[in-house]
């Protein structure tokens, strides 16, 4: 599956609603306008692709909405070269935003399935992602210390783990709750074991889950 103009032509109407919609990042943008969606998407809703809606993929999981990707991208404030550890591939969206943006991605995936589809759908980017299989919930402290983590799912609390894999002055951003919607979470470690929170609006999420999924 390869871009086309059309497809480029939808993503330039996305990427101006979600602008007006008051993601002002011109870097987010830039790499959202770049980066092909309709790649990532079951062939059943690729019609949809540029659509500002989540989409289900296998597993029971979901492209998240662009908007959403843009918002979270937004709030990590990362810059090119930055390291981030991302929790929860899923499709590989997100992970290849964060690679337009020339930062060096880092991302688990609990799900083999999914694990496996994003690693083939990025290879026809060319992008250099590094990914793993496992439970997102321990992170990946070899390749740490991150100056960003984004969780893509629905955490009732931030896993201990990761808080620690964050350099002095890095952000993670996580939807937190237990319930039907998540407020959008940003920690940002201020010493050896100090953190400050702030909370950026409701948004509604797939669980976070612990251990792995074979099939």
């Amino acid at each position: 599956m390869t871009d086309s103009f059309e497809a480029r032509g939808l993503r330039e109407k996305l990427i101006e609603s979600i602008r007006q919609k008051g993601i002002s990042d011109e870097e987010v943008l830039r790499a959202m306008k770049k980066v092909p969606r309709h790649i990532f998407m079951d062939p059943a809703f690729l019609h949809h692709a540029y659509v500002d809606k989540a989409f289900p993929i296998a597993s029971g999981q979901t492209i998240s909405q662009p908007y959403t990707v843009a918002f979270q991208t937004s709030l990590l404030s990362v810059k090119k070269r930055d390291k981030v550890l991302e929790i929860g591939t899923g499709s590989g969206y997100q992970a290849a935003i964060l690679a337009e943006m020339g930062v060096r991605v880092y991302t688990i995936e609990r799900c083999r399935e999914l694990f496996l589809k994003a690693q083939q759908t990025i290879a026809t980017l060319g992008y250099n992602i590094h990914f793993f299989y496992g439970d997102g919930f321990e992170g990946k402290e070899q390749y740490g210390p991150y100056d960003g983590i984004l969780i893509t799912a629905a955490a009732p609390e931030i896993p201990p783990a990761l808080l620690k894999q964050l350099k002095t002055g890095g952000r993670l951003v996580v939807p937190l709750g237990k319930g039907d919607y998540q407020v959008m979470t940003v920690a940002v470690r201020t010493g050896e074991e100090t953190w400050e929170y702030s909370s950026h609006g409701t948004f509604v999420f797939v669980p976070l889950l612990r251990g792995t999924q074979e099939k």
